[in-house]
């Protein structure tokens, strides 16, 4: 393989992305309402060693956590030739799964923030989270909300003309 060949960093974690949405279709069927990538894989901005930060929006999961991670077990088994691929070609990655339901997604979590701006959607055929990402998107235009980055890090000022006793909602 000539160097201009060489699957770039992008093109690997891609690879893995498409083995997961694939995997996670196959576990979960039609109760996969959306899944997304966010974090430094989903900026494009990740390292041979960035974890593979997803949101999967399931029907009917358990409201137990733990049971949660053990259904999700087998899209992991599902995935460890694709893993081993990657550690082959330099790449240490985990998955780190975020569950919810589409209820849950309706309430809404702080997640969502980031992944307004950092979010890629690998299933959503309802646009379930897209519609969510696009009005929570739309809301912080509207109070003037921004990210803030300082350094490696940022945070959000979600209401820049906030007066003490202000209420708001997003």
């Amino acid at each position: 393989m000539t160097a201009a060949a060489t699957p770039t960093l992008v093109e690997r974690y891609d690879d893995l992305l498409t083995a997961a949405l694939a995997a996670c279709r196959d576990h979960y069927g039609s109760r996969l309402v959306s899944l997304a990538v966010f974090g430094s894989v989903g900026r494009g901005t990740m390292r041979p060693n960035s974890d593979i930060d997803l949101l999967l929006v399931v029907e009917g999961l358990s409201d137990r956590r733990l049971a949660r991670v053990e259904e999700f077990a087998s899209v992991e088994r599902a995935l460890v030739e694709a893993i081993r691929r990657a550690r082959a070609a330099g790449i240490e990655t985990e998955l780190s799964p975020v569950f919810r339901t589409p209820e849950e997604l309706a309430q809404g979590t702080p997640l969502l923030l980031d992944m307004t701006e950092d979010a890629r959607i690998l299933h959503d055929p309802d646009d379930v989270l897209l519609q969510k990402l696009e009005r929570l998107r739309a809301r912080l235009a509207v109070l003037g909300a921004r990210r803030i980055r300082r350094g490696n890090a940022w945070y959000w000022d979600l209401k820049p003309d906030y007066r003490p006793g202000d209420v708001f909602s997003l």
